[in-house]
Formats: structure tokens, C-alpha cells, sequence
């Protein structure tokens, strides 16, 4: 799919982060972007930004966690642009719990908004992209969606679950002239980590990255395997080549994450065993973080 002038983009979460840089790349391609998230002083900003790109925004604001509001987020495209060719659903949310610290609100929360609305939105823009045999559905899942964290569970399996609606989303478009893609990004340069729900999980991984060093030297075991960190921007150019590129596998946006990915699903006990330091450090982050 070549992106022009004719293109009409829904990107959800576009406030900040990964979704607004995407914008603005799309811009720069003089495409119609629908901008979609609850803040709409910050997605003024974005459409500006997208205007003086050569793009044509939307700002529709919404809480996608709300099934009539992503109702109305794709009438609102429609209305405004008449088609939509492309759907990435980027808004999400972690959260900061132990298993036990976990309540069914929380639960229900990290789900609504990281799953749910991935659903409610695609079947509202299926139709018409079946209609014209083209369309890109984007999923933005996570590495944890594929690996497992301890202290955000619900976020952990709320992504697990992205993977297999994309997976099984793909299985019924075969033949049907509409793409689906799951990305799993890693550590993104962005605020996520800070505005978790139940407290900044990016505290838990820095100060459990800190602790994993001492851990790791004390029971003279290799130091966990990281990742480093990537620019929202660069991230966005990836999500950009996902687009226009087509039918692709998984896409990983960090070095190494696909090949720890692949060990989770077939030698989990080997990858638990590289990470011990960093588990084991994140707990003893958890138990002395206020």
C-alpha cells in the first residue's frame, strides 16, 4: 500500500509517543489521519504538526475503552473523509500490581483499553475494507506480548491476548485483500512507563535493573538480556515500513526480542533462567518502591 494524498488513517493513542510521530511521518506523505485519544489539548499539537507536514488531520477525542466511543471515532472518519484504508490501534496502557495486588477493576481496566477497543474498532472498519479488498489493520502489542514481566500481569496478558486476536484475525482475512500485523515493541523513549495504573512501572524495571547487577555478581550468573532503548520516531518509521509494506510476520522492533520470543514459546525455563536477575531484582524493587 503506497500512502498518499488519497490515504485516510485512524491512529489511536496519537497524543503523544509512537502514535503522534507516526502522524507526522503520514503527513509527510500528505495523508488524511484521523487523530484519536483522550487529550485534546495534545492532539492539537499533533495536528499541527501534521498540518505543517503537508497532512490533513482529524482530531476526534475519545477514550477507546468505550465501545459506543470507538463507534463514534470511525463514523466521525467516515463523515469527515468517507473511507478508512488504514487502522492502527496504538493506544494502551501498563499497569504497576503484583498478581495479588491486582483487582478485577484493574483487570477489566488494562483489558477494556488494550484489547477491547483493538476489537470494537477493527469490526467497525472490516466492512469497509472488505468492500474494497484492501485495507492494513496495525496492532500494536508489545514484547510483552510475547515475553512475560512480573508486576504488571494484567498488562502482560492483556498484550499476550493482542497477539492472538491478530493471529486469529489474519486467519479469517486470507484472500480477502485486507492485511492485519501484530508489533511488539520493546522500551520506547516515551512517557508509558511513568503514567501506569497503580504507580510508574518504569521505576520497577530501573531500580530492578540496578538491583539485578548485585544479584547477578553475588551468585556469579551473566547479567539478564536487555534491550536498549529507541526513539518514538524511530519506532514510528518502522510502524511506517509495516504500512506501506504489506503481509508480513510479527513485527519486533528491538534487537534480539524476536529471538526471546521465540525461546518463551519453546524453552520458557531456559529464558526464566537468563532473566533470574532482573526477576528477581524487580521484586526486590517492588517490595521497598513507596
Amino acid at each position: 500500500m503506497t500512502i498518499n494524498s488519497e490515504s485516510v488513517i485512524i491512529i489511536t493513542g496519537a497524543s503523544s509517543g509512537m502514535g503522534a510521530a507516526l502522524a507526522v511521518l503520514l503527513g509527510e506523505r500528505n495523508a488524511r489521519i484521523a487523530l484519536v485519544a483522550r487529550r485534546t489539548d495534545k492532539l492539537l499539537e499533533v495536528a499541527e504538526r501534521v498540518s505543517s507536514a503537508g497532512g490533513t488531520p482529524l482530531v476526534i477525542t475519545a477514550d477507546v475503552s468505550q465501545e459506543a466511543e470507538c463507534a463514534s471515532v470511525v463514523q466521525a472518519t467516515l463523515d469527515a473523509f468517507g473511507t478508512v484504508d488504514v487502522l492502527v490501534n496504538n493506544a494502551g496502557r501498563g499497569n504497576r500490581a503484583s498478581v495479588e495486588d491486582t483487582t478485577t477493576a484493574d483487570l477489566d481496566a488494562m483489558f477494556r483499553l488494550n484489547v477491547y477497543s483493538q476489537f470494537w474498532l477493527t469490526a467497525r472498519v472490516l466492512p469497509i475494507m472488505k468492500t474494497k479488498r484492501s485495507g492494513h489493520i496495525v496492532n500494536i502489542s508489545s514484547f510483552a506480548g510475547k515475553v512475560g514481566f512480573p508486576y504488571n500481569a494484567a498488562y502482560v496478558a492483556a498484550k499476550h491476548a493482542v497477539v492472538g486476536f491478530t493471529a486469529s484475525l489474519r486467519a479469517e482475512l486470507i484472500e480477502t485483500g485486507v492485511e492485519a500485523t501484530c508489533v511488539c515493541p520493546a522500551g520506547i523513549t516515551t512517557d508509558w512507563a511513568d503514567v501506569s495504573d497503580g504507580g510508574p512501572i518504569g521505576d520497577v524495571f530501573a531500580h530492578g535493573i540496578k538491583a539485578s547487577r548485585t544479584i547477578a555478581r553475588e551468585r556469579a550468573l551473566p547479567l539478564a538480556p536487555l534491550t536498549r532503548m529507541i526513539s518514538a520516531e524511530s519506532a514510528a518509521e518502522m510502524l511506517f515500513n509495516v504500512i506501506e509494506g504489506g503481509r508480513t510476520d510479527d513485527v519486533f522492533t528491538h534487537d534480539d526480542t524476536r529471538e526471546q520470543a521465540i525461546l518463551a514459546t519453546s524453552k520458557r525455563c531456559v529464558l526464566e533462567d537468563k532473566m533470574l536477575p532482573l526477576f528477581l531484582g524487580m521484586r526486590q524493587a517492588y517490595e521497598e518502591l513507596p
